[in-house]
């Protein structure tokens, strides 16, 4: 009997406030299905401050959010989503593994200082 898969998630280091998962494969091309990035939002749409509630399930948690970014859709995963449910960002992280997909960092930057 074979037990769990086990995947490593893509390496993005613990200072990294988003992580940006893009609907372009590693080898350039648009992933599909076209809606792929609704779907994985809505799976994750019970994962939100204050745990699910009801009609959670109507929008989609603030901690992982689908957008177009310069025209590619993209899902958007802050990384509260990391330390409220451990899981839950390994599962979004794995998706992008396991499709091939192009991710991406954001970090705060410290605001600029004013004269």
């Amino acid at each position: 009997m074979l037990g769990p898969r086990k995947t490593t998630p893509p390496m993005v280091s613990s200072n990294a406030r988003e992580v940006f998962i893009q609907g372009i494969t590693q080898d350039g091309k648009t992933f599909r299905p076209s809606d792929w990035a609704e779907r994985l939002a809505g799976v994750m749409s019970s994962f939100r401050p204050g745990g699910p509630q009801p009609g959670s399930h109507l929008s989609y948690s603030p901690w992982c959010v689908p957008t177009v970014i310069n025209g590619v859709k993209s899902v958007v995963v802050n990384s509260d989503l990391r330390n409220h449910e451990p899981m839950a960002w390994d599962f979004v992280l794995n998706f992008a593994k396991d499709n091939g997909l192009q991710v991406a960092e954001a970090c705060l930057l410290p605001d600029a200082p004013t004269s």
